[in-house]
């Protein structure tokens, strides 16, 4: 049992050879614009109309939900990301903690999360691509702007995004992170168009019936799975993305303050926008209208006969998307890295580019990893699936939380989560009922994902990882 279990000590999470070691960089603006820009992005712009249909009007009550649950786990997350400064985020954190296997399991959880995060935001973004488009007159054959699944070959515009993306974060994570400064600006201006257009036109009869299928998750006639806490469990996807912060904790300057300001910073800003936002948009048309479209924030203006301003949003969703597929793939890549320094994935994958300061080797294999997934792919499938993975690595980071003021009360904590006996247990709790919430067959293949990995395990990590050769990364 104590090989399944053993630990990474806590002491030596900084301590890394030559060669393997990731450059700071970072600081606390740009940790937060990475957090705004992963969490700001598909589900505010695209998922607010899958969660519309699934709850109706009540979607605003979905939102407050997976806030309070990403922000009690986002709490539970600056603790640790400033206790133990290293790339891995909930993988690192899990491997100190709780032990190897769990550190395992976890780890390739978030590499489902991650990749098919990237995945589904590039198939949103190529719908506001193909919208932005049309609404200019150009139009991209149906073969080459979409998957199998709605009619065409592969989605072509998906594929490239990736591809782009991958290359920033070659280039350099600084120059990565100052360009997505940039772009994070444009994204939350325009959603500021949006609501001072939207609101003026805010009608109480657009939220009546405002609960049409209930609170928890149930089954309706055509066999779809409805209710706030089923909407709230997809749209859980639009809140996370602080945790990709807590993957850039090699690369900050500072991260003893800059860690928790870029976490709990972006978390807060973010719930403000999205719930100011999904009032807006649920309050000026009935969900029922835009609950369908791929773009439904756009919809919603060119309904109120704001055709420039629907052409702004759209616009903005073109140039402002690419921010959350750079920090989920920046988190993706760096997973994989971490994973590969400690010797569970093949080491080759974990060296630095001395000239860049980035891993060329494992940014280039995840950019071939979700570009062939993001190429066939459905959104709604994806971000389902995503969440699976993601409630599962807040769900340990709780636990690490909880265990660890047990186990070393007396360590250095930078920042300490309040009342941690009341927040921990929250976030356990939520996210175990929003995973609960999620369909039915999300939970199957998440299991089906988990007993590969686990079997991956056995036949390679098991035996390969630096601590089962008596070492330490």
């Amino acid at each position: 049992m104590q090989t399944w279990l053993r630990r990474k000590d806590i002491d030596q999470v900084t301590v890394h050879e030559e060669g393997r070691r990731l450059v700071p960089t970072l600081s606390w603006p740009h940790l937060i614009a990475l957090g705004i820009g992963a969490i700001v992005g598909t589900g505010i712009y695209t998922l607010i109309g899958v969660g519309a249909n699934l709850a109706g009007p009540a979607v605003l009550l979905s939102f407050l939900v997976a806030g309070v649950v990403c922000a009690c786990a986002a709490l539970a997350y600056a603790e640790m990301a400033t206790m133990m400064p290293a790339a891995g985020s909930a993988y690192t954190y899990s491997y100190i903690v709780l032990g190897e296997t769990i550190a395992w399991v976890v780890g390739w959880s978030l590499i489902l999360e991650y990749s098919l995060v990237v995945s589904a935001v590039a198939v949103g973004w190529s719908g506001s691509v193909m919208e932005f488009l049309n609404g200019l007159g150009i139009h991209i054959p149906q073969a080459l702007a979409a998957g199998p699944h709605a009619g065409g070959i592969i989605n072509l515009p998906a594929v490239l995004i990736t591809f782009a993306v991958a290359g920033m974060l070659i280039v350099g994570t600084k120059e990565s992170a100052t360009l997505n400064a940039v772009l994070v600006v444009i994204k939350v201006v325009a959603l500021g168009v949006f609501v001072a257009i939207a609101l003026p036109h805010y009608t109480p009869d657009n939220l009546h019936p405002f609960m049409p299928f209930g609170f928890a998750k149930s089954m309706d006639a055509d066999g779809v799975e409805r209710g706030v806490m089923a909407a709230s469990a997809i749209i859980f996807f639009a809140f996370y993305g602080f945790d990709a912060i807590s993957t850039a904790a090699e690369e900050t300057k500072n991260p003893g303050r800059d860690l928790s300001i870029g976490i709990i910073g972006s978390m807060v800003g973010c719930t403000l926008i999205y719930m100011i936002v999904a009032l807006a948009a649920v309050g000026a048309l009935s969900y029922t209208v835009f609950s369908q479209s791929p773009a439904p924030l756009a919809l919603i203006m060119r309904e109120l006969g704001q055709g420039t301003a629907a052409k702004i949003v759209a616009g903005a969703a073109v140039v402002a998307l690419p921010t959350v597929l750079l920090a989920f793939f920046y988190g993706q890549s760096r997973i994989f890295f971490v994973m590969s320094r400690d010797g569970l994935l093949p080491r080759g994958l974990s060296k630095v580019n001395p000239r860049t300061g980035t891993p060329v080797a494992i940014t280039a294999f995840t950019a071939v990893l979700v570009a062939a997934l993001a190429g066939v792919a459905r959104l709604d499938e994806i971000a389902a699936l995503a969440n699976a993975g993601t409630l599962a690595a807040f769900t340990a980071v709780a636990v690490c939380l909880l265990v660890l003021r047990k186990r070393d009360p007396a360590r250095k904590r930078v920042f300490r989560t309040p009342l941690a006996w009341i927040v921990g247990p929250i976030a356990i709790l939520g996210c175990l009922y929003l995973f609960w919430s999620l369909p039915q067959r999300t939970q199957l293949w998440f299991l089906v994902w988990n007993v590969i990995g686990v079997a991956a395990y056995l036949v390679y990590g098991r035996r390969s990882s630096l601590l089962a050769r008596g070492q330490e990364a």
